[in-house]
């Protein structure tokens, strides 16, 4: 009887030892907003709407944000955000306007969104984007807030 129970409270033991030791998903994230209506425009001078929502079950450590020239061009803009709102969450609405400078070449960019997690796993999703002349049109949208 005594065999049994050692045999029982060590499987146990096992059991609840690897459960413990799983790693969760790497983080999932849908890009909902990539400037202002979706439009996938910027323009150098002003703020680019940037929205997306991400799930972490590691929980968030840090977002990172690069945009670069396609078609060989070297200019880029990259943010990190590695304290405030975003971080140590499961779940979140991210929610920035990501600031063109003012003498950004006009072109094709490709802008990449990374989320990693407490456990160190990273996910990126992509997306292409546009830098163009200002219209003036909308342009409440897209001066700096």
């Amino acid at each position: 009887m005594s065999l049994m129970l050692a045999l029982v409270s060590v499987s146990t033991l096992f059991l609840t030892a690897c459960d413990d030791d799983e790693t969760p998903d790497k983080p999932q994230i849908t890009l909902t907003e990539v400037g202002h209506d979706n439009s996938r425009h910027a323009h150098p001078g002003h703020d680019m709407h940037l929205e997306a929502d991400i799930v972490a079950m590691g929980l968030i450590q840090r977002i990172d944000i690069r945009i670069h020239q396609e078609d060989g061009g070297t200019f880029e803009i990259k943010q990190s955000f590695t304290e405030g709102k975003y971080i140590g969450v499961r779940n979140t609405e991210f929610h920035e306007h990501i600031d063109i400078p003012e003498g950004a070449p006009l072109g094709e960019y490709h802008l990449h969104f990374t989320v990693t997690d407490k456990f160190g796993q990273q996910t990126t999703v992509e997306s292409p984007l546009e830098i163009s002349e200002d219209d003036d049109e909308n342009d409440e949208h897209h001066h700096n807030d």
